[in-house]
């Protein structure tokens, strides 16, 4: 039986360049709705990745996301976005694209064609039976990832794959594939809608998740937040201003002193 990807299905809408802004905007919207039931049902296989996640991550394993186009640039984003948000060093989790960096910017012609890159790409970080090798796909086929989940399986390494389509080719090769069926887009083929979407959010789940059993998180509070700018440095003061009971200069002193709101709280207490 022939592979069918759902995710290139045409649109449910027709003649788009006929229809009014508010036509446009609100059916965009009606699809989008689609998009956090979809993830929904995926949530026992994302359970399964990041409990797996944390296991191996506690005895010193990694992240890494890997995709092409839309689908790597929202790995790097997301792994990207963890040092400043959780204090992690930038080495814990790693998004890699096919055709490399230029390739966030810019199409690299025939990069996620290459089956055997992603892997050569993962020996470059000397990747180990520890870490977790995350591929991304909506259309399920791309060969950079599927080889390099592959290649990442048989050396030992925990693999997931999320993906637009069901029993897709990156699913066949993945220890959990994560299938969010979202539909065809709104735009035929536009997989940086709806499946970026998707995507996005199972992202968000799977490192915020991994990052409060990693105990980068205390009550509800990013207490390890990078202190990189005003609006970072005010809001940790609040927190300390809150957990602490001091007055917001005390509290401000203590935070620029210790460079989190965690070393400086666990400091204060010390001395108490």
């Amino acid at each position: 039986m022939a592979f069918v990807k759902i995710s290139e299905q045409p649109s449910l809408y027709n003649d788009l360049e006929k229809k009014s802004v508010h036509e446009i905007l609100t059916e965009i919207n009606k699809e989008d709705h689609k998009v956090a039931d979809a993830v929904e049902k995926a949530i026992p296989q994302i359970e399964r990745l990041v409990e797996g996640i944390v296991q191996r991550m506690k005895r010193g394993g990694r992240i890494f996301y890997m995709g092409a186009g839309t689908s790597g640039r929202l790995g790097v984003l997301d792994a990207s976005e963890i040092p400043p948000t959780f204090g992690m060093d930038p080495g814990w989790i790693i998004g890699l694209i096919a055709g490399g960096d230029m390739a966030l910017r810019n199409a690299v012609e025939n990069a996620e064609d290459d089956t055997e890159q992603g892997w050569k790409d993962l020996q470059q970080y000397g990747v180990n039976d520890k870490d977790t090798v995350i591929g991304i796909a909506a259309s399920g086929t791309t060969p950079y990832v599927i080889g390099a989940l592959r290649d990442a399986r048989a050396n030992g390494c925990l693999t997931a794959a999320i993906t637009s389509n069901p029993d897709a080719p990156i699913s066949q090769v993945a220890e959990i594939p994560i299938e969010m069926i979202v539909g065809p887009e709104y735009v035929t083929g536009s997989s940086r809608m709806k499946s970026g979407t998707g995507q996005k959010l199972i992202c968000n789940m799977i490192s915020t998740s991994v990052m409060i059993k990693m105990g980068r998180v205390k009550g509800n509070k990013m207490v390890n937040m990078q202190l990189t700018n005003k609006k970072l440095v005010d809001r940790g003061t609040r927190w300390l201003v809150e957990m602490l009971g001091l007055p917001y200069d005390e509290a401000k002193r203590l935070l620029l002193l210790h460079g989190s709101v965690k070393r400086a709280e666990e400091a204060y207490r010390q001395r108490r």
